[in-house]
């Protein structure tokens, strides 16, 4: 049977343009369709997590991240310039760390020694970062790697079979190996499926906007818990976010209007603002969904289409990126047939659990924000544990996904984590030699080459060592930048490595007996 494409990727945001780069990457071509003409304005995430950053970091996107971090910093300094009276000199604003239920975490108060909170290089320096900017970077790289990507085209349905799928689109029938639905949470893939999404039913009204308005002094800067809800005002100019309980919002398609988010301001803060204008707006509710599976058949779900959740914490589009860089690679192996057998369900068995905590992460914050007085006492107890440095730390930790790991074999402690971005003897980094989008094993004695013959087209050996530093004997790393095996000197055990080869990386490409002999006399 013929094909059109190996993957069809439905929804062009930041979740499906990760995955095609990531495809391309892998070696699979891809379509991705996406309804929108034109990049979403509408105001969303704006910061990306250690994961989400060490995923672009390893792809060689750090450069551009950094430039938009810039962008958005300059803009911070002018909001932060706008509140100051009139002649005052400008003072270095507080360090920020992120919030939880509105409830603001000090950078000045968390423990910078963590040894969960060290160790990912130039990572570390990079996180303000809106999804609009990292849309326009994706989209650049997608193209850049031969992704095609159709704007103005949406999937209207799809068949699929045991082979493959065949998209409805209004520019006629697409047929792929793979279909992806990342159309968001009110997904048309998931939707026609028949995936189970089950979950909890929202509790709040929440708007978010930029906005030009009078009387905006009478807001405070930050986060605030009201009689009524909640208000987030800044860090950008003109930037509101409120939070009210009770009734459901109006559909989703129905514009915000400037007396909506006046009335809605007004109610939360119990200041008279007037809005003159509004930039982009958005409503959203705390609906709190996820799959039972992210694959049925050839299809599979990734990003809001696999669970919903309110953004608070600002784990909905880093949840979306790991989605991404899990499921490309094992999907792109798949289509060139070198994938262990049950690879493919291995995306679902790891990702799932990642999905589940943040749905009770983000439901625990919307606890915390009710004005009832019990939440309110609650909330109260918990500000209190933010203000020590143990308490802090455990939020950092949580909300910038530090603790994230699979639960893989082997005993090695960074087995199942991410890899540390180690400085090797020539001065690059081992992010550097995973731009390419394989697997890497890192080898400073040179003892453990004979070991992967037959890996050549998806592995990549690095011998350099280890300068200034113990480190391991050998680190065998996947294409998603997850330590598959590890041993320190003289525990290196052949056996391990070999199963860990077999379980990621599949059969190797050249005749078996040979570079099984090749392994066993090494």
């Amino acid at each position: 049977m013929s094909y059109d494409v190996d993957v069809v990727v439905a929804g062009g945001g930041p979740v499906g343009l990760m995955l095609a780069c990531e495809l391309r990457l892998g070696g699979a071509s891809v379509v991705v369709l996406e309804r929108l003409t034109e990049v979403d304005p509408t105001i969303k995430a704006g910061s990306l997590n250690t994961p989400s950053v060490e995923a672009l970091y390893r792809r060689g996107l750090l450069p551009g991240l950094q430039k938009a971090q810039e962008e958005n910093l300059e803009r911070f300094a002018a909001f932060m310039r706008q509140r100051l009276p009139e002649g005052e000199p400008a003072k270095a604003p507080p360090r920020f760390a992120g919030h939880f239920a509105g409830i603001t975490l000090s950078a000045d108060r968390f423990d910078p020694s963590d040894p969960e909170l060290n160790g990912h290089g130039p990572a570390d320096l990079v996180g303000m970062v809106g999804q609009q900017q990292l849309e326009v970077l994706l989209a650049e790289r997608a193209a850049e790697l031969g992704a095609e990507v159709r704007r103005g085209v949406e999937l209207t349905g799809f068949e699929a079979d045991d082979d493959g799928v065949t998209v409805a689109t209004g520019g006629g029938p697409l047929r792929g190996r793979w279909l992806v639905g990342c159309d968001g949470g009110r997904s048309t893939v998931r939707k026609l499926a028949g995936f189970d999404f089950p979950g909890t039913g929202p509790e709040i009204t929440a708007h978010q906007a930029m906005v030009e308005m009078e009387g905006a002094e009478a807001l405070g800067a930050g986060w605030h818990a009201t009689p009524t809800g909640v208000y987030a005002h800044g860090p950008m100019p003109g930037r509101i976010l409120t939070v009210e309980f009770g009734d459901t919002p109006a559909g989703r398609d129905t514009p915000v209007t400037a007396d909506e988010l006046q009335a809605s301001i007004r109610n939360v803060s119990g200041a008279d603002v007037v809005v003159t204008g509004v930039k982009t707006a958005t409503r959203f509710t705390d609906n709190a969904r996820q799959a039972t599976t992210y694959r049925l058949g050839r299809v599979l779900l990734a990003g809001d289409a696999a669970h919903v959740h309110s953004p608070f914490g600002g784990q909905g589009l880093n949840l979306g990126l790991g989605d991404a860089a899990n499921l490309g690679w094992k999907l792109a192996a798949t289509v060139r047939g070198w994938a262990p057998e049950g690879l493919l369900d291995t995306y679902t068995a790891e990702r799932h659990p990642i999905g589940a905590w943040v749905l009770d992460w983000t439901r625990a914050q919307i606890a915390l924000m009710r004005p009832d007085p019990h939440a309110r006492a609650l909330r109260e107890v918990v500000a209190q544990l933010t203000e020590t440095v143990a308490g802090t730390t455990h939020f950092v930790k949580k909300i910038s996904g530090v603790w994230q790991r699979y639960d893989l074999p082997g005993d090695h402690p960074l087995v199942g984590g991410s890899a540390p971005d180690l400085e090797l003897a020539d001065g690059s980094r081992l992010a550097d030699h995973l731009h390419g989008g394989g697997a890497l094993l890192l080898d400073p004695a040179g003892e453990l080459r004979v070991l992967v013959s037959g890996y050549d087209d998806r592995l990549r050996v690095v011998t350099e060592a280890l300068p200034g530093r113990a480190g391991p004997a050998g680190l065998l790393v996947r294409p998603d930048g997850v330590v598959a095996w590890a041993a320190d000197t003289g525990q290196v055990d052949a056996g391990a490595l070999e199963a860990a080869l077999s379980a990621w990386l599949g059969a190797p490409a050249v005749a078996g007996a040979g570079a099984r002999a090749a392994r066993a006399s090494a």
